[in-house]
């Protein structure tokens, strides 16, 4: 039986496989950025397997007002790498323990015009905790199907094809993401629709 991402359960194996064996993009020339972190999040524990967002607190003057986003922040000096950065940015937003989190890697680094430098990481959660989080920080969290977003990768043409920044856009109910978070999903797609 053919497994792809439109599928209404797409092969978490597959899945897997997909993103380790994916080109990703190499990290900047890090003095001209700052490092951040972010995980991107699937739940199989469902019917449809899906993808982890925030939407930003809306708060006039905040730069990410609103934005969606993958869990994620600054890389600390006490942070041992990047991938902790991660790890600790989850449960700090949204009380999610590394603990239930089974890592599948990094998918990369993806720079913002503000000089920050993100490294992507893609993970499972085992949906063990309740997801609690500061409204004051976050305003919103959505559990978008992964068969939405591959189906719009595809009517939209962007598999195999980077549109320019400002027409790539993933819309989901009455939120848009777009800007490096839909940059970061575009090449999770590519590389999770590879054959």
């Amino acid at each position: 039986m053919k497994s792809d991402m439109t599928d209404p359960m797409p092969c978490r194996q597959k899945l897997i496989s997909n993103l380790e064996k994916a080109v990703h993009p190499c990290p900047p020339d890090l003095n001209q950025y700052d490092p951040t972190a972010v995980m991107a999040l699937f739940m199989f524990n469902q019917a449809i397997p899906k993808l982890l967002f925030i939407q930003k607190a809306d708060v006039a003057g905040y730069p990410w007002r609103n934005q969606m986003a993958f869990p994620g922040g600054h890389v600390d000096a006490a942070d041992d790498s990047p991938l902790e950065t991660a790890l600790r940015e989850l449960e700090e937003e949204l009380c999610i323990h590394p603990a239930n989190v089974e890592v599948i890697g990094s998918i990369g680094h993806f720079q913002t015009i503000n000089h920050k430098d993100i490294q992507a990481f893609t993970g499972i959660w085992n949906q063990q905790d309740p997801i609690r989080y500061d409204p004051v920080e976050i305003r919103r969290i959505f559990q978008i199907p992964v068969s939405h977003l591959a189906a719009l990768h595809r009517e939209k043409g962007y598999l195999g094809y980077t549109p320019p920044i400002m027409d790539l856009t993933y819309p989901f109910e009455d939120v848009v993401i777009w800007g490096v978070t839909a940059k970061i999903l575009h090449h999770m797609l590519d590389a999770l629709l590879a054959q």
